[in-house]
């Protein structure tokens, strides 16, 4: 993998989860009670060993107040469906899967630190577009399978990095020496726990070549 450089290089590396592979198999066999058992699904561009390791130093530096998100919840939303049949999840793959074999490179870059009412976001810069034209693609296709609605705003890229009852008012630098070269979708499960939201990965795919496991 290479090594963020000096003002903020290109970063690669390998993913740091554990492929949970044969997911989309197993949901098409499920018996018809658990096809309707409804789980919480988001699609996300997931981000390189060495840019969590940076983006997670910069919060134990920057972020003094509010809940840290942890190293492995760091991504980039592209779509999120909230609570759908568990049945539905063979036709979501497909729709992220060819998605995502059309995306080629995408290539973002911190710009800002941002609050809303109840989180702190590392705003990013899509440079080229790519990113964008991706959630685009993906939010469309959902959207024709009914199972997602699209926002009137614009999507935003951003890595969410802190999370609080009320705004902090915190106001750090953005990192800017954590370029980010994305190379991976995901489609994941989060279950809500009294400790914060866990994140499982269902299956991800290449943005570049053929789906990865599976």
């Amino acid at each position: 993998m290479t090594k963020p450089g000096p003002g903020g290089a290109t970063v690669g590396g390998d993913d740091r989860r554990r492929l949970d592979g044969g997911e989309e198999a197993k949901a098409a066999a499920l018996p018809v009670p658990e096809q309707k058992q409804m789980v919480r699904l988001f699609c996300a561009l997931q981000l390189a060993d060495d840019t969590v390791a940076c983006l997670a130093a910069w919060q134990a530096a920057s972020l003094t107040r509010g809940r840290v998100v942890p190293p492995e919840n760091l991504h980039v939303t592209l779509a999120f469906l909230g609570s759908r049949p568990a049945g539905e999840v063979p036709a979501i793959l497909a729709a992220l899967r060819d998605a995502s074999a059309a995306a080629g490179r995408i290539e973002l870059r911190p710009l800002r630190y941002r609050e809303t009412r109840s989180v702190g976001m590392v705003v990013l810069e899509d440079v080229g577009g790519a990113a964008t034209r991706l959630a685009d693609d993906v939010q469309e296709r959902l959207e024709r399978l009914g199972v997602y609605r699209r926002e009137r705003r614009p999507w935003l890229p951003h890595i969410t990095v802190l999370r609080f009852q009320s705004r902090e008012g915190l106001a750090p630098e953005a990192p800017n020496t954590c370029s980010i070269h994305v190379v991976r979708s995901a489609l994941y499960r989060s279950v809500l726990g009294a400790g914060g939201a866990r994140y499982s990965e269902l299956q991800r795919f290449s943005l570049e070549t053929e789906a990865l496991g599976g």
